[in-house]
């Protein structure tokens, strides 16, 4: 369908991705599914996968992530670790060294993520109990 000159796409975030039997993929799969005005979302798909001992990220960007099917749990320099289940999501400031503990195998975990320069989080919503506490 056309929308003035952009075309309408369509895409599936549930479906799987096969890492190959017995010779799981050494990275996740990464999907840019839009981007532009300094803003990205990716589809990241991970199976068992885990940052390698050592590894930090330390991006330029913020970074939205939600875990929309499985579960996977990150760790903050110098802070606690965070569990994250299907629904659940954290704001990740620029610069903000983490990373990546463990992801789920069965289901396979499901990313939705969401990069730019300055993300600033509403403050309308009241905070689940539990869930949108400051890590410390």
């Amino acid at each position: 369908m056309e929308m003035g000159a952009m075309t309408f796409q369509r895409g599936e975030l549930f479906s799987s991705i096969a890492f190959g039997e017995g010779d799981r993929r050494k990275d996740e799969f990464v999907s840019i599914l839009a981007s532009g005005g300094g803003t990205r979302v990716e589809r990241i798909v991970s199976e068992g996968h885990a940052s390698s001992e050592g590894f930090w990220y330390d991006q330029d960007e913020w970074e939205w992530v939600a875990v929309l099917q499985g579960s996977a749990e990150l760790e903050f320099e110098g802070r606690d670790r965070v569990e994250l289940s299907a629904g659940d999501w954290v704001l990740i400031p620029a610069h903000e060294r983490h990373r990546v503990i463990r992801t789920s195998a069965e289901p396979q975990c499901v990313w939705l993520a969401v990069f730019g320069q300055r993300l600033v989080p509403e403050q309308g919503e009241a905070p689940c109990e539990g869930k949108n506490k400051e890590v410390s």
